[in-house]
C-alpha cells in the first residue's frame, strides 16, 4: 500500500522535484502537484491524498489559509508545512490554523519521506530547529491550563513530546516506560483536552498554553 501525497510548492524546480522523489521511492505515489492553493478543496477532492505537503509561502492564496480550507473540509487530512522560514510566527499560525507537522525546506530527502511516513501514522513531526522554538515558547508561558484540564506530570510530559514531533516509540523511549503505557496516557491526554487525534492535542496545547 503506499501513501498518497498532494504538493502545493510554487517552486517548479522544487516541485518536480518532490513529485519524483515521491513517485521513486517505495511506498509513495503523487496523486497531485499543484503552483498554487486556489480552490485548494477541488484539487484535494482531484488528488485523494493521504497526506499534504503545504507550502507556506504560496502566491494569491498563502499556505497558512490554506490549511484553514483543508481543515474545515478534511478535518483528519494530515498537513506537513514546509518552508525556508523558522520565524515564530509562522510556526504557531500554521499549527494554529490545524497543520500536523512543519519542516523546514533545507530537510533531507530521507527525513522527509520519513516525517510523511510518520504523519500517516498519526505523528507530529517537526525540524529540531522548529520543535525547539515550540518547546521555548512552551516554557515561557504560565501552566494555569495544564491545571485546569487535570493533566497529571507524566500527562504533560508525553503531551510536551508530542508537540516535539516524537513518535510514540520515541517518547516510550525518553521516558522508560512501554509503547502500551504511552498509548494509555495519550488516550487519557484525548478525554482530558476532549480531543481525538495527535494533531488535535497538538493544536490545542499551542492555543491554551497547556504544557
Amino acid at each position: 500500500m503506499r501513501i498518497k501525497v498532494a504538493i502545493f510548492e510554487d517552486d517548479a524546480v522544487r516541485l518536480n522535484g518532490l513529485q519524483m522523489l515521491l513517485n521513486t521511492a517505495d511506498g509513495f505515489e503523487c496523486t497531485g502537484a499543484f503552483d498554487n492553493a486556489i480552490n485548494v478543496i477541488n484539487k484535494i477532492i482531484v488528488s485523494s491524498p493521504d497526506v499534504v505537503i503545504m507550502d507556506i509561502g504560496l502566491p494569491s492564496v498563502n499556505g497558512i489559509d490554506a490549511v484553514k480550507e483543508i481543515k474545515q473540509e478534511f478535518p483528519y487530512l494530515p498537513v506537513l508545512m514546509q518552508t525556508v522560514f523558522d520565524k515564530d510566527e509562522k510556526i504557531f499560525e500554521s499549527i494554529m490554523a490545524g497543520a500536523t507537522g512543519y519542516l523546514l525546506k533545507k530537510t533531507a530527502p530521507e527525513k522527509l519521506l520519513e516525517a510523511i511516513q510518520d504523519i500517516y501514522r498519526g505523528g507530529a513531526p517537526m525540524t529540531p530547529e522548529i520543535a525547539t522554538k515550540v518547546l521555548t515558547f512552551f516554557r515561557n508561558k504560565e501552566d494555569a491550563k495544564a491545571s485546569a484540564y487535570a493533566l497529571s506530570d507524566k500527562e504533560k510530559r508525553v503531551l510536551a513530546y508530542l508537540v516535539e514531533g516524537l513518535s510514540y516509540k520515541m517518547i516510550s523511549d525518553k521516558l522508560h516506560i512501554s509503547y502500551h503505557t504511552v498509548n494509555f496516557h495519550i488516550r487519557n491526554i484525548y478525554h482530558k483536552l476532549h480531543v481525538h487525534t495527535v494533531s488535535e492535542a497538538v493544536a490545542k496545547a499551542i492555543k491554551e498554553n497547556i504544557v
